[in-house]
Formats: structure tokens, sequence, C-alpha cells
């Protein structure tokens, strides 16, 4: 028999200002060490099949966001970016992460591009899947996830509607993708139905809020970047135009683009081996000094 050098991700807590943060943890401790941060309304086991596969390199850490799979809820419903980088502030101090690699998806891209502009010295390297400046403030990706914000069902009937709804609003997702989501964004509710296991209306009134002054410009936080970053698109993504990949080359030397061709916003699921032949490229070049 062989042995098992990739063990199942380790279910953790720890207290993150004041809010008890579940998060997984592939790999040695001794290993370098690779921070995943998860989108919207997703969860830190999004990247098991990813983080799987590089548990036998990486040192992998995949926190739930505040208000999302087995993270407290936060009562005063702050979900702004802000938060998220505060959060993993404290996560890499407890953690004693004196340099790490960063690795975020949409909503946990705008919390990489946050925390690496400001923490230069901690961060090894950058991977950024699907989202840039502007991204989430205007466009065809920015009103979808409005819409799609704004006209989500409290709760399901069935796990069928629920597993219908979820392949309605993601229509390449695969289906081992499809049932992660299931598993892990449902919970048992009353008489049978299914509802949200996230803070859907916290996070919908934090996703819907007007407030400028909680809108973040990224620009200056690409432009500050002075570590390696690679910024993966999906071809098929509404969210990530073109264009601003390629201002943000301009813009910083330091970064690449790469599209994954056919894979909408969610590259880790949509192409995932795609994804992890660019991600382990990457973090192996000469470049990425750990």
């Amino acid at each position: 028999m062989g042995h098992d050098t990739t063990p199942a991700g380790r279910d953790r807590f720890v207290t993150l200002n004041g809010l008890r943060t579940h998060y997984v943890e592939w790999g040695d401790e001794d290993r370098p060490a690779l921070v995943m941060l998860h989108g919207l309304r997703s969860y830190a086991r999004t990247f098991e099949p990813l983080a799987e596969r590089l548990g036998e390199s990486y040192r992998v850490l995949a926190p739930d966001a505040r208000g999302r799979g087995d993270s407290d809820w936060d009562p005063r419903g702050e979900y702004y970016t802000e938060s998220y980088v505060a959060d993993l502030e404290q996560f890499a101090d407890h953690l004693g992460l004196e340099r790490f690699l960063l690795l975020g998806h949409s909503m946990g891209g705008t919390t990489t591009y946050v925390y690496a502009a400001r923490h230069p010295g901690r961060v090894g390297a950058v991977v950024v899947e699907d989202i840039g400046p502007g991204s989430s403030l205007s466009g065809a990706g920015a009103e979808r996830i409005r819409r799609e914000v704004a006209g989500t069902p409290g709760d399901f009937p069935s796990r069928e509607v629920a597993r219908a709804y979820w392949r309605g609003i993601r229509p390449h997702i695969s289906d081992d993708a499809l049932e992660s989501r299931l598993r892990h964004t449902l919970v048992p509710g009353d008489g049978g139905r299914w509802r949200w296991k996230f803070d859907l209306a916290g996070i919908a009134a934090a996703r819907l809020d007007p407030d400028p002054a909680r809108q973040v410009d990224l620009w200056p936080c690409v432009e500050a970047l002075r570590c390696p970053a690679l910024v993966v698109r999906g071809g098929r993504s509404d969210f990530l135009p073109a264009a601003t990949a390629a201002e943000m080359v301009r813009r910083n030397p330091l970064i690449r683009t790469v599209d994954i061709p056919g894979a909408g916003h969610y590259v880790h699921d949509d192409a995932p081996d795609l994804f992890h032949q660019h991600l382990t490229g990457f973090l192996r070049s000469a470049e990425v000094v750990r």
C-alpha cells in the first residue's frame, strides 16, 4: 500500500476580530505556506480538489470568510474589504506566517491585492483568480452578481430545486463542483426545506450597499504590488475584461496574466487541470522567491 501524502484537509478554528473562524489545512507545517481566499458566496473547501494536489508541496490554508461556511456570522454585518483584510492580518499573525503565498478568487482576490500592497514583506507571490480594478463596481459581471445576490431565494423546497438553481447561475459548473457547492452552502431548514448556510441577508446588504466610502479602488494596490503576481482570467468571464488585465500588466511589470479558454468566473471549478498547471508553473518559476 502506498503512503497517502495528501491527507484530507484538517478542520481548524481560530478567533479573528472576535469571530470564531473555521479554516482548513492541507500538507505539513514545514512546507511553504499558501493561503487561499474564496469568493463572495463561496467557502474554504471550494479549493479542496486543488489543495489536495498542492498538499504534497505546500502547507495550504483556506479560511471560511466571516459569515460563510463554519465561520461565525458577523452580527454587525461588516462584510466589506476592510474587514476581510483585517481578518487576514490577524490570521497570518496568529499562525505565525512570516512570509507566505497568497491566492484569492473574486472577493478573495480583492483582499489579496489590498493585503499584499500593505504588507509587501509578508507576501512572496500572489495569484488572483478573475478579478481586477473596477470588476466589482461596473460592467456585465458586476451587474450580474448584484442581480443574483438581490434575487437569491431564501430557501428551497428540496435539494433538487437548489441544484437546479446553482446549475442555472453556473451553467458550466462540473458535477463534482456542483455537489461540493450544495454540500457546503446549504443546511436543512424547517419542514424539509433547505436554507443557506451563509449569512445571505448580511452579505447581500453589504454587497448592494451603494456607500462609496466602502468601495475600494484597486488600481493603487495593483501598482503597489512588490512581488510576482499571476492574474488568471476565465476566457468566458464577464467579470474581468481583457482590457483591464492588459492595463494591469502595463502599470506593473511584476504582473503576468493568463486566459483559460472555456472557463467562466470560477476558473478553479471550470478548468481545474489547467488552473493547477498554470498555478504550479508560476509558483515554481525562478522569480517566485519563497
